[in-house]
């Protein structure tokens, strides 16, 4: 039996729940491209930023391997040597392995030709022509540093997150014998996002060494290119991603991107978790970063906070400007966020009795009409292209409401954000945003938001119309506004399902064993 053959005997009719019982103390090896606050670019790192901690707080070791970009230090770590052959060429670096507490870990790949540059995956709106080399890179980094790390524990579970580590699970299957310590660990990759696969030309399996039973329908191959998500997906144990309706959405067609007959074929081994939220960073009630606090028993501090809001934007503030509801956007001006629906419904949105500010930066297209618009119409739009975090919280706290008309999102943190925050959201039904926000209805007990279904401007316009109907109806309001600040969307709920899907993880690696 071959080693692809034997990996996948799991195929069969038993049973892959694991035992019942307390789950021991795991040692957890996460691998990822970014993690708050060391490099970010949206939401992935927020969830490597606190997973970690929600997991040691359960009792769990934790390491986090990611690569040391531009900037970022990890000031008093221990630095080791690092050497990694890729097919015939050979990089030189170093990890920098920091303690953050007595069960978390941060290891930082510093090969500066791969990571000292001026952005993550790309540069001018293109990505790196080396990525594959790249990330092959940060999967074998976390790999060598595994097997060498002897004082830290065992390895129960090795966790790949996104395309960039998705040859992690891949190369710990097909070489087992050259990382011992992890090739009996259960084996977990999460999709944060689906739109985003890896895509290769199929030459650099083999200029990478990587070997070309890789490349098989079964594993990376996808239409002819190599594909490092999907190598990750075929050669996990289990597989999750960030939401519940996002599991199901991506097992459709529509939302798939190509990829629905693998995740289907998946069956129970597909599993949606809701990331949670960092509550210690995003929390009104003692934000820094905030001109004044506030919190659900005690909401006076919103309108310092509105006030300012508009001042930053350079927007009225007069006693007319703060008694209008303010709709903050913070996103990447992508299509996948919707922004066609709002932009093409400018001229009417910008007609009705409210205040806009956005915050974000991506398509040049959408940079240039969102700046036209505020350009046309000053007193009631302000466009910040650019990301700012201070500012990002502001908007969060200042504003009455956030929209989030995406045409797709996995999960969404900036909802769970604007809810603590008591700014009301409005919502596309799709992914995490449904999981997340219940809509308003006259006579709804635990409404906490609004959503519209259909994909367009006129379903977008209906519902910001009544959004602003019911935000003159201010008891209403406020209870919208408190039911959203009661929900808890910190981490450990969250986390607590992932050691569940690591407990079958672990038995689904048992059995390959076996085997």
């Amino acid at each position: 039996m071959d080693w692809w053959a034997a990996a996948n005997s799991l195929n069969d009719s038993r049973p892959r729940r694991s035992p019942a019982g307390r789950t021991p103390r795991l040692g957890i090896l996460h691998v990822a491209s970014e993690a708050e606050p060391w490099a970010k670019t949206g939401g992935l790192a927020d969830v490597l930023g606190a997973l970690p901690a929600a997991l040691e707080a359960l009792g769990h070791r934790v390491t986090t391997v990611l690569p040391l970009y531009r900037g970022a230090v990890l000031p008093g770590a221990e630095r080791r040597p690092l050497s990694i052959r890729l097919g015939a060429l050979t990089w030189q670096g170093s990890l920098h392995v920091l303690a953050l507490s007595p069960g978390r870990r941060v290891v930082g790949v510093d090969v500066p030709e791969w990571f000292d540059r001026d952005g993550l995956y790309a540069s001018g709106g293109h990505d790196y022509p080396d990525n594959a080399e790249r990330f092959a890179g940060l999967a074998h980094a976390a790999l060598d540093f595994a097997q060498q790390d002897l004082d830290g524990g065992r390895i129960d579970i090795v966790h790949a997150h996104d395309w960039q580590a998705g040859l992690v699970p891949a190369l710990i299957r097909q070489q087992p014998a050259r990382w011992t310590r992890v090739a009996r660990a259960g084996l977990v990759m999460t999709i944060h996002n689906l739109a985003y696969q890896g895509l290769f030309p199929k030459e650099v399996v083999g200029r990478l060494g990587l070997g070309w039973d890789l490349f098989t329908v079964a594993l990376g191959e996808f239409w002819d290119q190599f594909s490092y998500l999907k190598c990750g997906i075929a050669s996990s144990d289990m597989v999750t991603t960030v939401s519940p309706t996002y599991a199901r959405e991506s097992t459709q067609p529509a939302l798939g991107f190509g990829f629905d007959g693998v995740l289907r074929a998946l069956g129970d081994r597909y599993v949606g978790i809701l990331n949670g939220i960092d509550t210690t960073v995003w929390d009104p009630a003692s934000d820094p970063r905030l001109p004044a606090r506030y919190s659900a028993l005690d909401l006076t501090g919103k309108q310092v906070n509105k006030r300012a809001l508009l001042d930053r934007f350079g927007l009225p503030v007069g006693d007319d400007a703060l008694a209008r509801p303010v709709i903050g956007m913070v996103s990447r001006l992508v299509s996948q966020k919707g922004f066609d629906l709002m932009l093409d419904a400018a001229d009417e949105l910008m007609a009705l009795d409210a205040t806009w500010v956005v915050l974000g930066s991506g398509d040049a297209a959408y940079e240039a009409r969102l700046q036209d618009l505020a350009r046309r119409v000053p007193s009631r739009i302000g466009v910040h292209i650019g990301f700012d975090e201070g500012l990002a919280h502001l908007i969060e706290a200042g504003a009455d409401v956030f929209l989030m008309p995406s045409r797709f999102e996995p999960c969404g943190l900036n909802q769970m954000y604007s809810l603590r925050y008591g700014t009301v959201p409005v919502v596309r039904a799709v992914g995490g945003l449904d999981d997340t926000v219940r809509p308003y209805r006259a006579r709804a007990r635990r409404a906490n938001g609004f959503k519209f279904r259909d994909a367009t401007p006129d379903a977008l316009i209906r519902t910001i119309r009544q959004v602003l109907r019911v935000h003159k109806r201010p008891e209403r309001w406020a209870a919208l506004m408190r039911e959203g600040m009661s929900d808890d969307h910190s981490w450990g709920p969250s986390a607590r399902e992932y050691v569940k899907v690591y407990r079958q993880a672990r038995y689904a690696a048992a059995l390959r064993w076996a085997d």
